[in-house]
This record gives C-alpha cells, structure tokens and sequence, in this order.
C-alpha cells in the first residue's frame, strides 16, 4: 500500500524531496504504534526513499563582490561602516549568521590575526584574516567605540543595543540587492560564496572544511560542484573538439 502510495505521488509529480518528507512523517507515526503496542515492526524499514537531487550552492560572481565593496555606497556615520563591516565579516571568514550576531571584541586576536568563533554545539574554531581585513576592522572598532564607548559585542544597532538576526539579514539583502540578482540574498549565500571562492582558487577541501566549522567533509564536498562546473565551462569554451 504505501509503494502504491509512493507512486501516486510521483505520477502527481510531487518532488522527491516533498515525498521524503511524507514518508518520514509516516516513520515516525509507526514508530508511535510501536511504542504503544500496536505494531511489532516498522513498515517503513522495507521502503527505499526516492533519491533527491543535490542542489548546487548559490554563490555571488567575483566580480559583483568587487563591486559591492569598491563601487557601492554604505553611507556616512557608524551604521554605514557597520553594515560595510558585516558584509565584509561575512565573506572574509565565512561565518554563519548566528556566529557573527555573537561575537564580541575579544574573540579576534589582533596579534595573531585570527578570530575566534563559537559554531554547532558550541565547538570552537580560529579563522585567519588578513593584513587589509585587519586596518577595516580596527577603523571600524574605533568608530564604534567613539560613538558607543567601550562595548564589548562587535556589532551594534544605531543605538547601541546588540545587532540581531532580523537586522543583519536585511543590512545583507539590501546591498546583495545592488549588485546581483539571485533570488536568494541572505547571509549564507555569502558562506557560500567564500567556499566556491576559495575552492576556485585553489584552496585544499580540508582546510576550507576548517574555515566553515564542518564536522564531516562530505558537507563541504558539495562547493566542489560548483567548481567542477567552472571547469566544465572553461573546456567547453576552450577545447577545439568540446
């Protein structure tokens, strides 16, 4: 019944991921009916899932990201060396949201030129930075420190409460905006971007597996999509007989 099931679905042209969802759904019914007495075994177990097909990550083009740090205008004040600051956080770290919304002062090591983050079950990790990140972010330390006195989290409101998801989601989206047009626009298109970035560049898999905080390597694997892709590109346009 349920295979019957599972093919209704398809022929209704449900996608494999929508029918992954119902089936799971369906496994932890069952397990319910186990735990009550109701069942002996899990019917679910039999069932082989549809295989669902791996979606590249989005990243932002090189050269719109040179745009956006050389050509547009973040404003006067604080809020505008703020929100030039977290874009740049964002793709010279590649750091998640919830990363950067905690981080303080003490957490970047001026000497050492590296910035401590807390990521997944409260696993630790350094990311380097370079020579040019580093006078950015001492300018942009001592703007915040005129206007708000000495505060130990990195990234403020306008009025110098603690930045929070909703406020650097929207700073992100808004100068993404300016200059590309990919429907997603969030911060982690811009981890993303780091990734393929590196990878393009020739970074090794395990040292950007590093950079991202991932437990395992097959979650970082999937920017070498993007890469491979790249190179695709480039025989194609290059090889005689391609």
């Amino acid at each position: 019944m349920i295979r019957s099931w599972l093919v209704f679905l398809m022929q209704d042209e449900i996608t494999a991921r929508s029918v992954n969802r119902k089936l799971s759904t369906l496994k932890s019914f069952y397990k319910f009916l186990i735990r009550e007495g109701e069942l002996e075994e899990n019917p679910i177990r039999k069932i082989t899932p549809p295989k669902t097909s791996k979606r590249l990550p989005v990243f932002v083009e090189k050269d719109k990201m040179e745009m956006l740090f050389e050509k547009i205008e973040f404003g006067e004040g604080y809020p505008g060396i703020r929100d030039k600051m977290i874009l740049e956080m964002f793709y010279s770290t590649g750091i998640r949201l919830s990363e950067l919304v905690n981080l303080k002062e003490s957490d970047v090591d001026f000497h050492y030129h590296t910035i401590k983050v807390l990521g997944k079950r409260n696993k630790e990790r350094l990311i380097p930075f370079s020579e040019n990140f580093e006078l950015f972010l001492k300018l942009y330390i001592e703007q915040k420190r005129a206007v708000f006195g000495d505060n130990g989290s990195l990234f403020l409101t306008d009025k110098g409460k603690i930045a929070y998801h909703k406020m650097i989601y929207l700073i992100v989206t808004k100068y993404l905006g300016q200059v590309t047009t990919l429907e997603k626009k969030s911060p982690h298109i811009l981890r993303h971007t780091f990734a393929t970035h590196l990878l393009n560049n020739g970074a090794e898999l395990n040292a950007v597996k590093e950079l991202l905080g991932h437990s395992n390597l097959s979650a970082t694997q999937i920017y070498t999509h993007n890469t491979i892709e790249k190179l695709k590109r480039i025989y194609n346009q290059a090889h005689p007989k391609a």
